[in-house]
């Protein structure tokens, strides 16, 4: 890593990655040099994928952006952020109750590691409605969800149905 490059971290369970994901972290990849999509480990969720499974999906539907890589980690983000050196955290917005718990999240951060900023953006139009728990939901009751995915997300998806 070049000591000027500018990294950011695109952090989440990403249980499963979807369009409005990869919306966020093609916009990122855009605005800095480098951009880690760092899937967490063990929320409290149930998760659907694995922690590896997720990771893998993350990295298959980010592979045609070059300066964006996918790690997997299970420490604190602030602590995870300073080890990779970034200037920033980038998380999508949808809601205002997004934005209540994300505030939160970044003044909390902000208090941890003060050199790091967070970054929020607002989710595209097209992708807003989309929620990974909601693909859960329609997944398992046996809904179509190809179309909110990308598609080694529907692939999944699809063989864990089978």
């Amino acid at each position: 890593m070049n000591n000027s490059e500018r990294t950011a971290i695109c952090p989440g369970t990403f249980d499963p990655i979807t369009n409005g994901h990869l919306d966020v972290i093609e916009r990122a990849a855009a605005l800095f040099d480098r951009v880690i999509v760092a899937v967490a480990g063990d929320s409290g969720k149930h998760a659907l994928f694995s922690l590896e499974e997720r990771a893998e999906l993350a990295h298959a539907s980010c592979r045609h952006l070059g300066n964006v890589e996918v790690e997997s980690f299970e420490r604190l983000l602030v602590d995870y952020a300073r080890e990779r050196r970034a200037i920033a955290i980038v998380k999508g917005l949808r809601t205002a109750d997004d934005f209540q718990r994300e505030q939160q999240m970044a003044m909390m951060n902000r208090e941890l590691l003060p050199d790091v900023h967070t970054v929020l953006m607002m989710a595209a139009p097209e992708v807003l409605y989309i929620s990974s728990g909601l693909i859960r939901e329609i997944w398992a009751l046996g809904g179509e969800v190809s179309r909110f995915v990308p598609p080694p997300v529907a692939e999944a998806l699809q063989q864990k149905r089978r």
